[in-house]
């Protein structure tokens, strides 16, 4: 039976009904592959292992599962059954992790035998062509025996579970069958004996072959399974790193040429995602930083490839443009947004002067944010971009706060990068970093001093750090102000000295210590507060910093108009304020309603500022 080109289900033809409409596309897709291909009963069950005989030609499953977790199944996809020589692209991943690339590739080839896989058929140089077919997965079993012995089943069962995420037992019916039936794969065995492939004792090395070919998975065990390889690794339901992204890229690199038997060409031709089949019904299909994809229906067609899975294969591919060489990508929006200070500074309050330095400095600090995942052309985009528009400032801040990884490559480019503007005279700082971070970890390990770096976890501590730098280069920290009077206060300006020492009579001196907490979210607001020296920080209950506040500023005025405290202020160091309570400062009101209302005027221009600062960032990233 030659394959023929899968006609696509019609996602608006199948079952409709009053939920349809909110259900995920992607779900009623794969309803109606599932709903379209049930009905092909065209194939035969496997015959040459007499328990694969007695499969239920109807079982027909469907399991997607993207690379954030998101599990998606349709009919049998609960159904156990034996995964057979899909097992081979997993042990030939542990194979490598086992015994080292070095090893494997001294012993197993990975080019296409171009015959069945089951071949009694070696390379010129006496090894197997690849570890897909029969031979090779018999020397992969064979690598692991020679380190694990009688254990080497047992780790081969641990970590297919792995990459399952729960786990897997074994149908004994069959490994009996396979074991009393296997004459062929013994015949394979001993020559890769003769050729001192595998070690004396062929025997048990047959055995692990046949237990792991014996292991039952479902459709939902193979899409999560194809999920962790597509995932760089990663289990994407449990979060467990199973292999190493190397390794990941030689399995998938073998699955792509020679996984689907003799079939490979066409299948790379029509579908183009890195897969591999078993006789027991099974594909598993990995497209790296998408989605897994398994599917189980036992009847065959003459490659010993699932008939109704490779329809669902090429509809999912066709369907959406899945082919892993049909990619498109956009360099250009890596970076989400490119500005500098003016109108957009951190959340740290400055005293007038300092703020005048910001004003005519603030093209001495750029700011590029990125986003999305990063590799070679992103990269070099970004470096294009810092390269093409000179002069660069002086302090380049790069956020990466929406960065979820970078590749190799990408990590190396801009490691170079940094490493040229810091020997150029620029200060690189990158920010949305955690110590933890891959991200942070792959582009340090490429920069010849990481030391030379300053690496925040906030974007806005950054831009305080810079903007500090600033400042002390031009003068602004020479005459530091440790304390204010009250009429420098911006919510009292315009006030004379009478009305001030009038509002000074009302208030009472406070003073906390370092690390203290002045006021309490949650609590009621019934006092404002003038600070007159030390440094207090504006927190919501998060812990994010909505302001940093020196002497001469106001904090808690906000209690003039609510009457429920909305943030913490804790001080930063030793503080001195005076505390106005609000009873005495409403009786004043009341008796000079001329200063009262050049306080509220005061009051309605620091929020307007606050307003102007919010709307300027808003107006930045909607740029973008």
């Amino acid at each position: 039976m030659d394959a023929q080109p899968t006609r696509l289900p019609s996602v608006a033809g199948a079952t409709r009904s009053a939920g349809y409409p909110t259900r995920p596309p992607l779900r009623r897709f794969l309803t109606d592959c599932y709903e379209e291909f049930r009905s092909d009963g065209s194939g035969e069950l496997a015959d040459y292992i007499p328990e694969l005989k007695r499969a239920n030609p109807d079982h027909f499953g469907i399991a997607l599962v993207t690379i954030d977790g998101h599990v998606y199944e349709v009919g049998d996809s609960a159904v156990p059954f034996t995964i057979q020589s899909v097992s081979k692209a997993f042990v030939f991943a542990l194979a490598l992790e086992t015994v080292g690339e070095e090893r494997v590739s001294a012993t197993i080839g990975v080019e296409p035998s171009g015959e069945a896989f089951n071949s009694i058929r070696l390379t010129n140089d006496n090894r197997p062509f690849n570890p897909m077919v029969n031979a090779g997965a018999i020397a992969c079993s064979g690598l692991i025996y020679e380190v694990d012995g009688k254990g080497a089943f047992e780790r081969v069962r641990s970590k297919l579970s792995e990459f399952a995420g729960r786990e897997l037992g074994v149908d004994e019916a069959v490994h009996a069958s396979e074991t009393a039936t296997g004459n062929r794969n013994r015949a394979i065995a001993w020559l890769l004996r003769n050729y001192a492939v595998l070690p004396d004792d062929v025997d048990a090395v047959l055995d692990v072959y046949f237990r792991q070919c014996a292991i039952l998975v479902t459709a939902r065990d193979l899409a999560v399974m194809a999920a962790t390889l597509a995932n760089r690794g990663i289990n994407p339901v449990t979060g467990a790193q199973v292999i190493t992204p190397h390794i990941v890229a030689r399995t998938l690199s073998v699955m792509t040429s020679s996984g689907m038997y003799d079939y490979a060409g066409e299948w790379t031709y029509r579908v183009g995602i890195p897969a591999k089949s078993g006789v027991g019904g099974g594909i598993v299909a990995a497209l790296p930083s998408q989605l897994g994809l398994g599917t189980f229906s036992p009847l065959l067609d003459n490659h010993f490839n699932s008939v109704r899975g490779l329809k669902v294969c090429e509809a999912l591919s066709a369907r959406f443009d899945l082919h892993m060489l049909n990619r498109n990508a956009d360099v250009r929006t890596s970076i989400m947004a490119d500005y500098d200070v003016y109108g957009i500074s951190s959340r740290r309050s400055r005293q007038p002067h300092e703020q005048q330095i910001l004003d005519e400095r603030h093209s001495d600090i750029r700011i590029l944010e990125l986003v999305g995942a990063l590799n070679f052309g992103t990269i070099d985009y970004v470096t294009r971009r810092l390269s093409s528009e000179p002069p660069n400032a002086p302090l380049l801040i790069i956020d990466f706060r929406r960065v979820p990884d970078i590749t190799a490559a990408g990590a190396e480019l801009l490691g170079e990068t940094l490493t040229a503007l810091g020997n150029a005279g620029v200060t690189a700082i990158l920010s949305g970093l955690e110590e933890t971070s891959a991200v942070w970890a792959a582009i340090s390990a490429r920069m010849g001093d990481p030391r030379r770096l300053r690496r925040f976890a906030l974007l806005d501590d950054a831009i305080e750090w810079a903007e500090d730098q600033v400042i002390y280069r031009f003068g602004g920290f020479t005459d530091v102000k440790e304390s204010a009077h009250l009429g420098e206060q911006a919510l009292l300006a315009e006030l004379d000295a009478d009305e001030i020492a009038a509002i000074v009579k009302l208030s009472t001196t406070r003073h906390y210590a370092a690390g203290q907490r002045i006021i309490a979210a949650g609590e009621p607001a019934n006092s404002l507060f003038f600070l007159q020296s030390g440094m207090v920080s504006v927190k919501l209950r998060s812990g994010v910093r909505l302001a940093s506040l020196g002497p001469g500023m106001e904090f808690g005025e906000m209690a003039i108009l609510e009457r429920t405290r909305s943030a913490d202020v804790f001080a930063d160091t030793p503080v001195a304020c005076l505390e106005l309570p609000l009873d005495r400062f409403a009786d004043y009101r009341r008796l000079h309603p001329e200063t009262s209302l050049k306080i509220m005027r005061n009051l309605a221009a620091i929020l307007a500022r606050r307003l102007v600062l919010a709307n300027a960032k808003v107006d930045l990233l909607s740029a973008y």
